[in-house]
């Protein structure tokens, strides 16, 4: 089986970001993306502004982008767009990776034949995936550096989910994780860490078994941590919590996209990109999602190092390809959110001293401002 990669221009970049409709009155989530969608793009679906797997969630992406800052305003537009027919509705816009309350079974399925054959097929595991992330897409040039790109960055797993973790409360209750929506969307059986593959072909030849045996249906439906997506000629990074504001999300797509930069130039140097030990990755997720930023990560090597160390080392080193890529700035966000805290961090803040009504107050005066 032959998958085409369509490259992209190196280092473009595309964001994903998956927004809660939450009821002003009662703080739960609501059902409300169809009439919204609709009353926004009444001729068609709105390029900018999509349905989720909810209702109660309306995802709004970028377009090919060359600059965080011209990522940053495209969601801004998108958003502004969207506030009013949210308002109107009695509804406000949050992103966390998790709602903080509200109840999975209580929401409502988007009503699309992809997603209804999603909870067919995965029962369960699908109707509970009341989840929200951001995700990154970074452009590469070449089909033969995808994989070795997507080996190279799980490396980098732990430190964008310590980042970006912002889902330690489950229908009510504090779970004692930093991260629990990256524990609830790797259940389902394509999900989780990607497989280091050896190469392209190795790429294709697993997802042409995936489908003949009807485990997928389409490449779509493999929903890596990190993954290649041949169509728009990027490495995704789909491993991020959702982030509560802007602010953070521009942190997260510039730290990716310096990264996926300084890989693909080391290709095009000559070298081979390291592939880290699966067990070093795996254990590496799973520090970072229970201990957030005081996690204690294992380097290649087998020694250990705080994740707020190896942020702010990462950061320092990626100064450089910040500069090409004109996201300094953005960059430089790492270092106050490893000072400041991270958004789970500032939800168990609330919650000491409020309830988790509060809390979704918090996560919406976040959105609305823009910043922690």
């Amino acid at each position: 089986m032959k998958i085409p990669f369509e490259a992209s221009s190196r280092s473009s970049l595309g964001v994903e970001w998956e927004l809660q409709l939450v009821s002003r009155e009662t703080r739960e989530l609501t059902s409300g993306a169809s009439e919204i969608l609709g009353e926004l793009s009444p001729g068609g679906e709105h390029p900018k502004a999509k349905h989720e797997l909810l209702e109660s969630t309306i995802e709004v992406i970028t377009g090919v982008c060359s600059t965080v800052a011209e990522a940053e305003a495209d969601l801004a537009g998108t958003i502004a767009e969207l506030r009013p027919l949210v308002e109107a509705r009695g509804l406000a816009m949050m992103c966390s990776g998790t709602h903080p309350t509200t109840d999975w079974a209580t929401q409502t399925i988007s009503p699309n034949p992809r997603y209804a054959k999603l909870v067919e097929d995965m029962q369960w595991l699908a109707r509970q995936l009341q989840i929200f992330g951001v995700h990154v897409h970074v452009g590469i040039r070449s089909t033969e550096k995808a994989i070795p790109i997507v080996n190279a960055l799980s490396s980098y797993i732990p430190h964008f989910l310590a980042l970006s973790a912002s889902s330690p409360f489950w229908i009510g209750h504090d779970t004692g994780l930093a991260s629990s929506r990256s524990k609830v969307f790797e259940n389902l059986p394509t999900a989780g860490l990607p497989y280091q593959l050896a190469g392209w072909d190795e790429f294709e030849s697993y997802m042409e078994t995936l489908i003949s045996t009807g485990t997928i249906g389409s490449i779509k439906e493999v929903w890596w941590d990190i993954r290649p997506h041949p169509t728009y000629g990027t490495v995704e990074l789909r491993i991020c919590d959702g982030l509560p504001t802007l602010y953070e999300v521009g942190m997260v797509a510039a730290l990716a996209q310096c990264l996926v930069d300084v890989l693909d130039r080391e290709i095009d140097k000559g070298y081979t990109l390291p592939t880290p030990k699966g067990w070093v990755v795996r254990e590496n997720k799973w520090r970072a999602a229970r201990y957030g930023m005081d996690a204690e990560i294992i380097r290649e090597d087998e020694t250990t190092v705080p994740i707020r160390t190896a942020l702010l080392e990462l950061a320092h080193d990626l100064k450089p390809s910040a500069e090409r890529l004109d996201c300094v700035e953005e960059l430089a966000r790492v270092e106050a959110v490893v000072a400041g805290g991270s958004s789970y961090q500032r939800q168990r803040t609330v919650a000491a001293s409020s309830d988790l009504r509060g809390v979704v107050d918090s996560l919406i005066g976040e959105f609305d401002r823009g910043r922690p």
